[in-house]
């Protein structure tokens, strides 16, 4: 499987703030804009992969900056770093000031995707070649960041035995 250049799966898109896309502070609601960095995310596995992706985790969101309804909100997201099945994608989200034209960094996530094939199973994906210095920086970071992940997973997976699944006020659990 031939290698990609995280360029080949960059996605950009750029979109207004409206009034019913704020909260109460009159910025971009945190919910909105996870689902926004979803979508893109998800065309740029798609376009690394070729084949059904799945996201098995967003694995970072940070917010930086609020976003108003004057600024326009750029997402730029790419591959950074392929397993055998998984998919890291960076997202950077910046905030443009239609008036002023300042651009700020509003946000940055990480997210991991899985790669699956005809049958809904896990699939190989092509590695990742890194060009610019960022593009470089993310991937040089990315192994510890998967180790990471695979730990806090595990870690997710053995307290999920101590969840509860009742449903609230039906089924009552209390002690």
């Amino acid at each position: 499987m031939k290698a990609k250049y995280c360029r080949e799966s960059r996605v950009v898109r750029t979109s207004r703030v409206f009034q019913n896309d704020v909260n109460s502070h009159n910025t971009l609601f945190g919910g909105r804009l996870m689902s926004d960095i979803d979508q893109v995310a998800s065309i740029t596995a798609l376009r690394h992969s070729r084949t059904d992706c799945v996201t098995a985790s967003t694995d970072s969101v940070d917010f930086l900056y609020p976003i108003r309804t004057t600024d326009a909100v750029c997402f730029e997201s790419y591959v950074t770093w392929a397993g055998t099945s998984s998919i890291e994608v960076f997202v950077k989200v910046i905030a443009e000031d239609l008036k002023s034209g300042e651009r700020k960094m509003a946000a940055t996530a990480l997210l991991t995707f899985v790669a699956l094939d005809k049958e809904q199973c896990p699939t190989r994906v092509p590695e990742v070649i890194p060009e610019t210095d960022e593009e470089k920086k993310l991937n040089e970071t990315a192994p510890e960041r998967a180790r990471i992940r695979k730990v806090r997973k595990e870690k997710s997976k053995e307290l999920s035995v101590f969840y509860t699944t009742t449903s609230p006020g039906i089924d009552k659990v209390y002690s």
